[in-house]
């Protein structure tokens, strides 16, 4: 008896395959478009240059050689109290006025260079050098890199202010 029923088993599978297999209809398979990859429209890419001390924050952007100057501005020339020109607001307005003149002249992608005095000077950069990073990208301009440019002693001079310090 149990012969029997495994071939009668056997025997029921193609029949249950057969009618799993062949579908009602067969939907046509849509042929894979020709398109092409969208081309990104290359703008121009320019260097801004973020010079950012405790006192002032000064933005320079040029072309990729760095010889043609395209736009500048500082914190200085946004506010009118010297004392805050090195303020963020100050570097905001600043950053806001250099990326308007770069689209003016055709500049969608910029590399960002930043820069503190350096040398036996402080070796960080001031408040304004975020504030102009994060305007720059906020204004919808594609920044490609971002470098910390400041220049490091090897081995440096004697600091001003004397063997006691700056006294006050």
């Amino acid at each position: 008896m149990p012969e029997e029923e495994i071939k009668e088993k056997e025997a029921a599978k193609p029949e249950e395959k057969e009618t799993k297999a062949a579908p009602a209809e067969a939907k046509p398979v849509a042929a894979p478009s020709e398109e092409k990859p969208k081309e990104r429209k290359r703008g121009r890419l320019a260097v801004v240059h973020v010079y950012s001390s405790k006192n002032d924050t000064i933005i320079t952007a040029t072309d990729v050689s760095g010889a043609e100057t395209l736009a500048w501005a500082s914190g200085g020339m946004m506010v009118k109290s010297s004392r805050e020109e090195g303020k963020p607001y100050a570097a905001m307005q600043a950053a806001g006025k250099v990326v308007n003149q770069l689209r003016e002249k055709g500049v969608d992608t910029v590399h960002i260079k930043i820069r503190a005095p350096g040398g036996n000077r402080s070796k960080t950069p001031g408040g304004g050098a975020q504030a102009v990073v994060r305007t720059i990208a906020r204004m919808k301009i594609r920044v490609g890199r971002i470098e910390d440019v400041t220049p490091l002693p090897t081995d440096s001079m004697k600091r001003k202010g004397g063997r006691r310090g700056r006294r006050v």
